[in-house]
């Protein structure tokens, strides 16, 4: 049998009405979900934030498009079913959140019957475990969180109300996590720091006795990993998220709502401020310090610390490999190219002295 689809729509109207903004169109109008200018029919909502898609919007079939008012002017006069808005990105993202929680299946309560659970372990009835979970001794789960199937969460381990560990996630002991967080497949928080002492030729590992501390509404992308403190803690601040494959080093400070993209690396001791944003690949030495606001560009490495708010960039960019090469053997030289303009320049000013 298929589903009557339009029984779980919404009005227009509702979602105008529930978000805010202008409508210009039916509100009775029935929508289902989101997509694309290209791909959205007549039961669902796209958006537009620029003006080289103004083709694209003329021939988007969707019930409405979120738009901002500036933009209006784009379609011919007469043309029904634009929602205006300050941001449409923003209130595309609020809009798709309340269709992903609608199309999402609620978690079922209790305990998988497969999952192994300590009896020292308090977990809330509004709780889901799910198969072949293990949950440690002393271990405190919130209501509502749900932890995902093979997932490992370590003696002492607390999780707050809300939060969601999917399958194969990694919890090691003693470690917090604060209110409504996300932690997706592979993430693995609290493992040991990267920190021996040298003797010789050998490596005399520093235990790594710490935890990791993370706040409320905080996301964090798979495969991703944060290490336990050396001695104090690693605390990753409220609402912060970060993409796949990052790594965080031992007693890295994250700021509130700092963004860090995939596959960025933060060394052991940095201190990254509040509403940072981090570009992929880059990299952050050990021990440094970010202000808030700093915003780091893709594949940039930060070797000092900076304490102004801007955007920051330092990399190479490609080309051809000769004509790498030739550029290449010219930064290698600068320094020395600097103390002959620096004597040129010296030389200069004599001569203009002794006319």
């Amino acid at each position: 049998m298929v589903p009557d689809l339009v029984q779980d729509a919404v009005d227009l109207g509702e979602l105008v009405g529930l978000f805010g903004g202008e409508l210009i169109g039916d509100p009775k109008t029935a929508v289902l979900g989101i997509a694309s200018l290209e791909e959205a029919g007549p039961q669902q909502l796209s958006f537009i934030t620029q003006r080289r898609y103004r083709a694209r919007l003329l021939e988007c079939r969707a019930a409405a498009v979120l738009i901002q008012r500036e933009l209006v002017d784009l379609l011919p006069p007469g043309t029904r079913g634009l929602w205006v808005t300050a941001d449409p990105y923003l209130l595309f993202a609020r809009v798709a959140q309340f269709f992903a929680a609608r199309a999402r299946p609620a978690p079922t309560p209790g305990v998988h019957p497969s999952a192994l659970v300590d009896a020292s372990a308090q977990i809330d009835p509004s709780a889901s475990v799910g198969p072949a979970a293990v949950i440690g001794a002393r271990v405190c789960i919130g209501a509502n969180v749900t932890i995902g199937a093979h997932s490992v969460v370590g003696e002492g381990v607390t999780i707050g109300a809300g939060s969601c560990l999917y399958p194969r996630v990694t919890i090691y002991p003693d470690c917090a996590l604060g209110a409504r967080t996300v932690l997706h497949s592979g993430v693995v928080v609290g493992a040991d720091g990267f920190g021996y002492a040298r003797d010789g030729f050998e490596w005399v590992k520093i235990p790594q006795t710490g935890r990791v501390v993370i706040g409320d509404d905080v996301e964090i992308g798979a495969n991703t990993t944060i290490d336990r403190g050396a001695l104090g803690d690693t605390v990753i601040g409220a609402g912060v998220k970060m993409d796949n494959q990052v790594q965080i080093g031992h007693n890295v400070r994250v700021g509130a709502h700092t963004a860090i993209a995939g596959c960025a690396g933060v060394a052991g001791s940095a201190t990254i401020g509040a509403r940072c944003m981090i570009g992929g690949a880059a990299m952050i030495l050990g021990h440094l310090e970010l202000a808030d606001d700093v915003s780091i560009s893709v594949g940039t490495v930060i070797s000092h610390s900076i304490q102004k708010p801007g955007l920051y960039t330092g990399f190479f960019p490609s080309a051809e490999n000769a004509a790498w090469e030739k550029n290449a053997v010219v930064v290698r030289h600068l320094d020395t190219l600097r103390d002959r303009v620096r004597a040129l320049e010296r030389q200069l000013r004599k001569g203009q002295g002794s006319t």
